[in-house]
Protein backbone atom coordinates (compact mmCIF):
# COMPACT_ATOMS: atom_id res chain seq x y z
CA UNK A 1 0.00 0.00 0.00
CA UNK A 2 1.24 3.29 -0.85
CA UNK A 3 2.70 5.67 2.08
CA UNK A 4 0.35 7.55 4.03
CA UNK A 5 0.08 11.47 2.38
CA UNK A 6 1.40 13.99 5.57
CA UNK A 7 -0.26 16.71 6.23
CA UNK A 8 0.95 19.72 4.39
CA UNK A 9 -0.50 22.68 6.21
CA UNK A 10 -1.10 23.84 9.99
CA UNK A 11 -4.28 24.86 11.23
CA UNK A 12 -3.03 29.07 11.11
CA UNK A 13 -1.94 28.71 8.03
CA UNK A 14 -5.50 26.72 6.43
CA UNK A 15 -7.76 29.50 7.95
CA UNK A 16 -5.50 32.12 6.33
CA UNK A 17 -5.86 33.55 2.83
CA UNK A 18 -2.71 31.64 1.90
CA UNK A 19 -4.16 28.57 1.24
CA UNK A 20 -7.19 28.81 -1.47
CA UNK A 21 -9.99 26.52 -1.75
CA UNK A 22 -9.53 24.85 -4.49
CA UNK A 23 -6.05 23.29 -3.33
CA UNK A 24 -7.73 21.95 -0.43
CA UNK A 25 -10.60 20.05 -2.74
CA UNK A 26 -7.38 18.84 -4.43
CA UNK A 27 -5.53 17.96 -1.88
CA UNK A 28 -8.59 15.96 -0.49
CA UNK A 29 -9.67 14.58 -3.92
CA UNK A 30 -6.03 13.51 -4.42
CA UNK A 31 -5.52 11.66 -1.16
CA UNK A 32 -9.02 10.80 0.56
CA UNK A 33 -10.53 7.22 -0.03
CA UNK A 34 -14.08 7.58 -2.60
CA UNK A 35 -16.32 6.99 0.40
CA UNK A 36 -14.74 9.72 2.48
CA UNK A 37 -15.10 11.81 -0.29
CA UNK A 38 -18.99 11.03 -0.93
CA UNK A 39 -19.80 11.68 2.44
CA UNK A 40 -18.14 15.11 2.23
CA UNK A 41 -20.00 16.08 -0.87
CA UNK A 42 -16.25 16.53 -2.64
CA UNK A 43 -16.85 14.27 -5.23
CA UNK A 44 -16.82 15.97 -8.78
CA UNK A 45 -15.31 19.52 -10.96
CA UNK A 46 -12.99 21.30 -8.43
CA UNK A 47 -14.40 24.94 -9.82
CA UNK A 48 -17.75 23.35 -8.77
CA UNK A 49 -16.75 21.75 -5.23
CA UNK A 50 -15.30 25.27 -4.39
CA UNK A 51 -18.64 27.07 -5.59
CA UNK A 52 -21.03 25.34 -2.68
CA UNK A 53 -18.42 23.76 0.16
CA UNK A 54 -17.13 26.48 2.25
CA UNK A 55 -13.79 26.68 3.49
CA UNK A 56 -14.63 25.50 7.23
CA UNK A 57 -16.05 22.37 5.69
CA UNK A 58 -13.04 21.81 4.01
CA UNK A 59 -10.90 22.41 7.06
CA UNK A 60 -12.78 20.30 8.84
CA UNK A 61 -12.62 17.59 6.05
CA UNK A 62 -8.96 17.79 6.14
CA UNK A 63 -8.51 17.27 9.56
CA UNK A 64 -10.99 14.29 9.49
CA UNK A 65 -8.96 12.34 6.91
CA UNK A 66 -5.73 12.33 9.09
CA UNK A 67 -7.75 11.26 12.39
CA UNK A 68 -9.62 9.00 10.72
CA UNK A 69 -6.84 7.41 8.24
CA UNK A 70 -9.02 7.11 5.59
CA UNK A 71 -7.34 7.89 2.57
CA UNK A 72 -6.67 6.56 -0.71
CA UNK A 73 -6.56 2.63 -1.10
CA UNK A 74 -7.45 1.73 2.20
CA UNK A 75 -10.59 0.23 0.85
CA UNK A 76 -9.30 -2.02 -1.61
CA UNK A 77 -10.00 -5.21 0.06
CA UNK A 78 -13.22 -4.18 1.44
CA UNK A 79 -14.28 -3.25 -2.31
CA UNK A 80 -12.93 -6.69 -3.58
CA UNK A 81 -15.07 -8.71 -1.27
CA UNK A 82 -17.86 -6.24 -2.56
CA UNK A 83 -17.25 -7.08 -5.99
CA UNK A 84 -16.68 -10.74 -5.59
CA UNK A 85 -20.31 -10.93 -3.52
CA UNK A 86 -22.37 -9.63 -6.87
CA UNK A 87 -23.76 -11.41 -8.55
CA UNK A 88 -24.20 -11.09 -12.70
CA UNK A 89 -27.77 -10.55 -12.67
CA UNK A 90 -27.49 -7.85 -9.85
CA UNK A 91 -25.61 -5.60 -11.79
CA UNK A 92 -28.42 -3.22 -13.21
CA UNK A 93 -28.69 -2.05 -9.85
CA UNK A 94 -24.72 -1.22 -9.10
CA UNK A 95 -25.54 1.03 -12.39
CA UNK A 96 -28.98 2.54 -10.60
CA UNK A 97 -26.34 3.69 -7.22
CA UNK A 98 -23.67 4.71 -9.90
CA UNK A 99 -26.75 7.89 -10.66
CA UNK A 100 -26.89 9.13 -7.37
CA UNK A 101 -24.94 12.55 -7.86
CA UNK A 102 -23.25 13.64 -4.57
CA UNK A 103 -21.25 16.46 -6.11
CA UNK A 104 -22.98 20.20 -6.33
CA UNK A 105 -25.65 20.76 -9.47
CA UNK A 106 -23.87 20.53 -13.20
CA UNK A 107 -25.10 23.66 -14.14
CA UNK A 108 -25.46 27.33 -13.67
CA UNK A 109 -28.41 29.22 -14.03
CA UNK A 110 -28.56 33.56 -14.68
CA UNK A 111 -32.03 34.89 -14.96
CA UNK A 112 -32.23 37.18 -18.32
CA UNK A 113 -36.10 38.22 -17.33
CA UNK A 114 -37.72 37.49 -14.06
CA UNK A 115 -40.74 35.59 -14.44
CA UNK A 116 -43.87 36.18 -11.45
CA UNK A 117 -41.91 34.43 -8.42
CA UNK A 118 -45.16 32.76 -7.55
CA UNK A 119 -45.55 29.47 -10.38
CA UNK A 120 -42.70 27.40 -10.40
CA UNK A 121 -43.03 24.07 -12.12
CA UNK A 122 -43.41 20.57 -9.75
CA UNK A 123 -41.58 17.04 -11.11
CA UNK A 124 -44.63 15.97 -13.63
CA UNK A 125 -46.29 18.77 -14.57
CA UNK A 126 -46.10 20.11 -18.59
CA UNK A 127 -44.32 22.86 -19.17
CA UNK A 128 -44.11 24.69 -22.39
CA UNK A 129 -40.83 26.48 -23.59
CA UNK A 130 -39.23 28.31 -26.44
CA UNK A 131 -35.08 27.53 -26.27
CA UNK A 132 -32.15 28.04 -28.13
CA UNK A 133 -29.55 25.66 -27.47
CA UNK A 134 -25.85 27.22 -28.41
CA UNK A 135 -21.96 25.10 -27.61
CA UNK A 136 -19.50 27.39 -26.24
CA UNK A 137 -17.95 28.98 -28.83
CA UNK A 138 -21.83 30.37 -29.72
CA UNK A 139 -22.85 27.66 -32.18
CA UNK A 140 -26.17 27.43 -32.35
CA UNK A 141 -26.99 23.35 -32.84
CA UNK A 142 -31.10 23.72 -31.81
CA UNK A 143 -33.83 26.43 -31.56
CA UNK A 144 -37.48 26.04 -31.99
CA UNK A 145 -37.75 29.89 -32.17
CA UNK A 146 -39.09 30.61 -36.04
CA UNK A 147 -37.94 34.14 -37.45
CA UNK A 148 -40.43 36.47 -37.76
CA UNK A 149 -43.19 37.52 -34.76
CA UNK A 150 -46.16 36.07 -37.28
CA UNK A 151 -43.97 32.85 -37.52
CA UNK A 152 -44.14 33.10 -33.50
CA UNK A 153 -47.80 33.34 -33.77
CA UNK A 154 -48.60 30.30 -35.22
CA UNK A 155 -45.85 27.90 -34.13
CA UNK A 156 -46.00 26.17 -30.57
CA UNK A 157 -43.36 26.26 -27.83
CA UNK A 158 -42.22 22.80 -26.93
CA UNK A 159 -44.00 21.17 -24.03
CA UNK A 160 -42.90 17.88 -21.87
CA UNK A 161 -43.79 16.44 -18.35
CA UNK A 162 -40.94 18.31 -16.28
CA UNK A 163 -38.27 16.25 -14.11
CA UNK A 164 -39.05 12.75 -14.64
CA UNK A 165 -36.37 12.70 -17.45
CA UNK A 166 -37.82 13.43 -21.01
CA UNK A 167 -35.13 15.87 -21.22
CA UNK A 168 -31.81 16.04 -20.47
CA UNK A 169 -30.88 16.36 -16.85
CA UNK A 170 -29.75 19.97 -16.98
CA UNK A 171 -32.70 20.87 -18.38
CA UNK A 172 -35.13 19.10 -15.71
CA UNK A 173 -33.53 20.38 -12.63
CA UNK A 174 -33.13 23.87 -14.05
CA UNK A 175 -36.68 24.46 -14.77
CA UNK A 176 -37.79 23.00 -11.59
CA UNK A 177 -35.77 26.76 -10.61
CA UNK A 178 -37.78 28.89 -12.85
CA UNK A 179 -40.91 30.89 -12.41
CA UNK A 180 -43.58 31.10 -15.32
CA UNK A 181 -42.65 33.36 -17.48
CA UNK A 182 -38.85 33.90 -16.80
CA UNK A 183 -36.00 33.70 -19.41
CA UNK A 184 -32.81 32.16 -18.47
CA UNK A 185 -29.71 31.25 -19.33
CA UNK A 186 -28.83 27.69 -18.17
CA UNK A 187 -24.98 26.60 -18.78
CA UNK A 188 -25.10 22.82 -18.77
CA UNK A 189 -22.17 20.55 -17.87
CA UNK A 190 -21.74 17.12 -20.09
CA UNK A 191 -22.35 15.77 -17.22
CA UNK A 192 -26.09 16.88 -17.18
CA UNK A 193 -26.48 16.94 -20.86
CA UNK A 194 -25.22 14.61 -23.32
CA UNK A 195 -21.95 13.05 -21.49
CA UNK A 196 -19.07 11.75 -23.37
CA UNK A 197 -20.42 10.57 -26.34
CA UNK A 198 -22.98 14.08 -27.53
CA UNK A 199 -25.30 13.67 -30.02
CA UNK A 200 -23.83 13.47 -33.61
CA UNK A 201 -26.62 14.04 -35.32
CA UNK A 202 -27.44 17.38 -33.75
CA UNK A 203 -23.63 18.44 -33.81
CA UNK A 204 -22.86 18.02 -30.53
CA UNK A 205 -19.55 16.94 -30.00
CA UNK A 206 -18.13 14.66 -27.58
CA UNK A 207 -17.90 16.27 -23.71
CA UNK A 208 -19.80 19.41 -24.56
CA UNK A 209 -20.83 21.97 -22.00
CA UNK A 210 -24.29 23.21 -23.62
CA UNK A 211 -25.98 26.86 -23.21
CA UNK A 212 -29.38 27.30 -23.44
CA UNK A 213 -31.85 30.42 -23.24
CA UNK A 214 -34.92 29.36 -22.14
CA UNK A 215 -38.25 30.86 -21.67
CA UNK A 216 -41.03 29.44 -19.71
CA UNK A 217 -44.21 29.84 -21.21
CA UNK A 218 -46.21 27.95 -19.02
CA UNK A 219 -47.12 25.21 -16.44
CA UNK A 220 -49.85 22.95 -16.21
Amino acid sequence: MAAEPTREWSNEKLNSEEIPKKDLIKFLQDNASHSFLVEHKLMGNIKNVAKTAKKEQLIVAYDQLFESKRFKGTEVEQVTEEVKAVKIDEKPKETKTEVVDEGPPKFTKAVLKKGDKTNFPKKGDTVACWYTGMLEDGTVFDTNIPSGARKKKQAKPLSFKVGIGKVIRGWDEGLLTMSKGETARLEIEPEWAYGKKGLPDSKIPPNAKLIFEVELVSIE
